[in-house]
């Protein structure tokens, strides 16, 4: 079960990496080409700042100044981002110490629920990425497809897309976590039963003449002084 463990590792790590790009990420929504005035003009918007370019190579991002201005979609998804980040960087430390071929952590069944405990907390973190950035998503995907909405509108940005990979592969490597445990605690234990020492003396058995006959002798009985002539 070590493989199936470091594969999870692995994907853990990976998706935690992933939502640590996604959410310092100022690329959540760009402008729409359909929409601008000048094409050779863009704008990138993340949860922490505002960003614009040009095709001439001239680049500049504004933070946000208060969060008291920011719209609540936002404050919503840098919670829940947030809250993934932090999630996933515990559950690496669980599963690290949860492994069975690392030599921490304790016995195999403290490990064990170790393990257990850190693939829920990475499917927990994959929840929480994948909740901010599908809330994301929906806010963009209204906007630009209402009619009525006459303001700028934005495409989906590429840290939405590493989120949600980072979501994904989270919530893959918490459920080989929770499966490798499971299998674990269903295999059969090879056990010996011990059934004292048996007597000798009670296989012994007697010839009566007749080809096939025998007798069984008690072993407590004496012998005569016949018994070996």
């Amino acid at each position: 079960m070590s493989r199936a463990q470091i594969v999870a590792l692995v994907f853990g790590v990976a998706g935690f990496g992933a939502l640590v790009a996604a959410t310092v990420s100022n690329e959540w929504k760009v402008t729409t080409r359909a929409s601008s005035v000048i094409t050779a003009t863009w704008i990138y918007q993340g949860l922490w700042m505002n960003c614009g370019g040009n095709a001439l190579g001239s680049f500049h991002c504004r933070p946000h100044f208060t969060i008291f201005k920011v719209e609540g979609y936002i404050q919503a998804c840098r919670g829940l981002m947030i809250a993934a980040v932090s999630l996933g960087f515990f559950g690496s430390i669980f599963a690290l110490f949860g492994m069975k071929c690392t030599k921490v952590g304790g016995s195999d069944k403290a490990k064990a629920k170790i393990a257990c405990l850190a693939g829920i907390v990475f499917i927990l973190s994959g929840l929480c990425s994948m909740t901010g950035c599908s809330l994301y998503a929906n806010k963009i995907t209204t906007e630009f497809f209402d009619p009525l909405f006459v303001e700028q509108k934005y495409e989906l940005g590429a840290a939405l897309f590493i989120g949600w990979a980072g979501a994904s592969l989270c919530i893959i490597g918490g459920v080989i976590f929770c499966f490798s445990i499971a299998d674990s605690n269903k295999t059969p234990r090879m056990g010996y039963a011990y059934n004292g020492a048996t007597s000798v003396m009670s296989s012994r058995t007697k010839y009566h003449g007749r080809e096939g006959d025998f007798k069984t002798t008690n072993p407590s009985k004496q012998f005569d002084k016949n018994a070996y002539v």
